[in-house]
């Protein structure tokens, strides 16, 4: 086993419970580090929404997730959970927590209870490549590296967003020299950049916009609600991390991209238009705005911004500005900065096991594959769902003898 985050250790786990003897070899002073970091504010490890809400959330991925998610869903992670002595709860958002809303108590129940199954967790070990006859070089804590042989193996290594956790996506390298096709990874999950201007900087950064609801101009998906965060150099927050992929092609297309930020919206635009009627003779439009529709000094702001000082006086020309101002997009905050990636091996590289069609014995899970999700508990519902289905395929390779 190649790597030691939530795909890689539940797989160990999956795998020791059958009688296989496990060794998981990580780089990192301790396993799950980013799966820790990630609990730090409150562990969403999953969500509580039925299935057919939850697959679209895998985007383009979702028919090849969709009998994973079957395999190991929901309802399997939260039982899972409840046997390592944390049981969960649903959150007012639908998102899934433990009942410690933290991550440090259960990582530590799972290890103690992979370390009862005789799981050999090897921490501070680097997988560095192949040996031409397919043994796995493995560089340890000396500096040396040895050459491991193996039955089967599993890679976990995760993406590229979490380099100084581990995730550094050194991998990609070796595997497409052995010739397995990797999709470039990309940030996923992460702010986007605007050119504010000096005003705007100076007053708003780290102010959010509360209850709005955010698209992409020439998108036709649904609009993606919740609470959006002004900062020093863009945008962010969980509803615009779920518009990455809208926002990655609109950017791949012409370089820019155009965000419609939704004030209000609850209201339609016509029912702005009555409410922004009764505009008094001294009031400015600051006032206006804020009096008659509620807008606090960000939003307002944003208006003021998306115009350049060039608000409308009409009633209805300001109803529909407030219902999609314009946010140019210049680009997305960099892949260190991401809270997870996009891009990774391709699904035409394995099989419904995730073993790879090239390399026989040789399996993938996790982020290493090419698929991506919004925050809110799919991130880490998919990595488990795939280290499991990946451990039942390692099962299946190794035999019943086994």
């Amino acid at each position: 086993m190649i790597g030691g985050g939530p795909a890689g250790l539940i797989a160990a786990e999956v795998l020791a419970r059958a009688g296989v003897s496990v060794t998981v070899y990580e780089r990192m002073p301790s396993p799950s580090r980013k799966f820790l970091l990630a609990g730090h504010g409150g562990l969403n490890i999953t969500h509580s929404e039925d299935r057919a809400r939850m697959l679209p959330r895998y985007g383009r991925s979702a028919d090849r997730l969709a009998p994973m998610l079957d395999v190991f869903g929901p309802d399997d992670l939260r039982a899972w959970c409840a046997g390592l002595g944390e049981p969960t709860f649903v959150g007012s958002s639908g998102r899934v927590f433990p009942q410690s809303f933290r991550a440090t108590p259960l990582v530590r129940a799972w290890l103690t209870r992979l370390t009862e199954l005789g799981v050999d967790v090897r921490r501070r070990h680097r997988w560095t490549g192949w040996t031409d006859d397919g043994s796995l070089r493995v560089t340890g804590p000396d500096d040396v590296t040895s050459e491991v042989a193996h039955d089967a193996v599993l890679f976990a290594l995760g993406g590229a967003s979490w380099p100084r956790l581990g995730a550094d996506g050194g991998w990609v390298g070796p595997f497409t020299e052995r010739g397995i096709e990797v999709a470039p990874l990309r940030p996923a999950n992460v702010g986007l950049r605007v050119d504010w201007t000096d005003t705007f900087v100076d007053r708003f950064p780290g102010t959010p916009l509360k209850h709005v609801a955010l698209t992409v101009r020439g998108h036709d998906g649904p609009p993606s609600r919740g609470d959006a965060m002004l900062t020093r150099t863009g945008i962010e927050g969980g509803p615009v991390y779920a518009l990455g992929v809208p926002v990655r092609d609109a950017l791949d297309a012409d370089g820019r991209c155009t965000l419609l930020v939704d004030l209000r919206p609850d209201l339609t635009a016509d029912q702005l238009t009555d409410r922004l009627r009764t505009r008094r003779p001294k009031d400015s439009r600051t006032s206006w705005l804020r009096r008659t529709l509620g807008l606090d000094h960000a939003s307002v702001a944003l208006m003021w911004e998306a115009t350049a000082g060039a608000l409308p006086d009409d009633p209805a020309a300001t109803a529909a500005l407030v219902k999609a101002v314009p946010v140019t997009i210049t680009g997305t905050m960099p892949i260190d900065r991401a809270i997870s990636t996009a891009g990774g091996v391709t699904w035409s590289q394995v099989d419904e096991h995730l073993m790879l069609r090239t390399l026989p014995g040789t399996f993938v899970a996790g982020e290493m594959l090419d698929w991506e999700a919004p925050t809110g508990g799919y991130l880490l519902q998919a990595s488990f769902s795939t280290g499991v289905v990946a451990a039942r395929g390692m099962l299946a390779w190794l035999g019943p003898d086994t």
